[in-house]
């Protein structure tokens, strides 16, 4: 009879036991938003952006991180859900939540926990009046205007009048008005044209005396190349994170060699049989796979860090293994190391280097690392 787990020393309470993680390096994380923070004014705000779980990289301790190191003002979610989960955790720095509030019962989720919502209509921000009168507490809120970008946002020249309109709701106060840069890394032009749509309708407000405390546009690409975007507060992700040029990357993708073979010549790997041995071969299998975010389309393309070389992935990425050829590591053995984003020895892989492979940005590439990857914090 096999014994149960409680007659054992089972370790069921480990985090994790698959050897596959992500680290996560709170120190660069600090170190990042105090290098922006250095580049504004000491009276301009720091939105440290932890939408759709940081980038990856875990939104409850990345914003803690930045919460006790005074590194951050204010907190960005995409969603009511993100902004519920951390304060969950303890968090209680301000929160914006910067998608639209729908379905409206979510309005009054929010203003129970205390988290700002956007408004881009007077309907949307009476539902915020009356989620707040309902719970007997003023509220403060958030305008987009919609300068090009095209999602969410109430026109540039419609704004003033929303403005107006907000101040004469109970329990509202207008915190805030905002606008997103759509080509703030390529196209000077298009960026300028955004800017000076927004400060053209928050010069009416100011002349109508209704200029709210908060106005803001940069993200991380307005920060570092629009200077005259950071206004009253800058919203950095990508720089943050390190994805951006000048700044340390935070996270790193980790996973350990769980199975070698030698194959011969002529020996296939993986679905399909996309990849055929040349020569007498050896092969690491690592547990990963693009279940974990690891994308199908670096078959045959990435490359691995094994004893600080590079490796090549051969054949087809599956669902939950990757294999590598560790041919140039032959002192390489089960339970080592495999570094799929991140450094070792001298080498490194960026998450911008698989992003090019695949074809996309290195926010997809570090947003689709899955649930099921443990997220690591770290302090270098």
């Amino acid at each position: 009879m096999v014994p149960l787990a409680d007659e054992v020393a089972v370790p069921i309470r480990r985090r994790f036991f698959r050897p596959t993680w992500a680290e996560v390096d709170l120190t660069a994380l600090v170190g990042n938003l105090r290098r922006l923070r250095a580049k504004i004014s000491p009276a301009t705000r720091v939105m440290f952006v932890v939408k759709a779980n940081a980038y990856g990289h875990g939104a409850a301790q990345c914003a803690r991180a930045a919460q006790d190191a005074h590194a951050a003002d204010w907190l960005g979610v995409s969603s009511v859900e993100e902004g519920l989960a951390l304060r969950e955790a303890g968090l209680r720095l301000p929160i914006l939540v910067l998608g639209s509030l729908y379905p409206f019962e979510s309005v009054l989720a929010a203003v129970a926990h205390d988290l700002t919502p956007v408004v881009a209509s007077l309907e949307s921000a009476r539902r915020v009046a009356e989620a707040a009168l309902r719970l007997r507490r003023n509220i403060n809120v958030h305008v987009k205007v919609d300068t090009g970008m095209g999602r969410i946002g109430v026109r540039p020249e419609a704004a003033p009048a929303l403005v107006r309109q907000l101040a004469d709701l109970k329990a509202v106060r207008v915190q805030g008005i905002y606008t997103h840069l759509a080509c703030g890394e390529d196209d000077a032009a298009f960026t300028a044209a955004q800017l000076k749509a927004f400060r053209q309708a928050v010069a009416v407000l100011s002349r109508d005396g209704l200029r709210p405390p908060l106005v803001h546009a940069a993200n991380s690409a307005g920060t570092l190349r629009h200077p005259s975007s950071r206004l009253d507060m800058i919203r950095p992700g990508l720089a943050a994170y390190g994805l951006y040029t000048g700044f340390d990357p935070v996270l790193s993708l980790k996973s350990k060699i769980i199975f070698l073979k030698t194959v011969p010549r002529g020996a296939t790997v993986s679905y399909g049989a996309t990849w055929r041995a040349k020569r007498l071969t050896r092969v690491a299998t690592l547990p990963i796979g693009y279940g974990d975010g690891y994308c199908r389309a670096l078959s045959n393309r990435a490359e691995v860090l094994v004893g600080g070389r590079r490796c090549p992935v051969v054949g087809c990425v599956s669902m939950d293994q990757t294999m590598v050829d560790v041919t140039g590591v032959p002192c390489s053995r089960v339970g080592d190391d495999a570094v799929l984003i991140g450094a070792q020895g001298l080498e490194r892989i960026e998450a911008g280097e698989l992003a090019r492979l695949c074809g996309t940005i290195p926010y997809e590439t570090a947003t689709a690392i899955s649930s099921r990857v443990p997220r690591v914090g770290v302090e270098s």
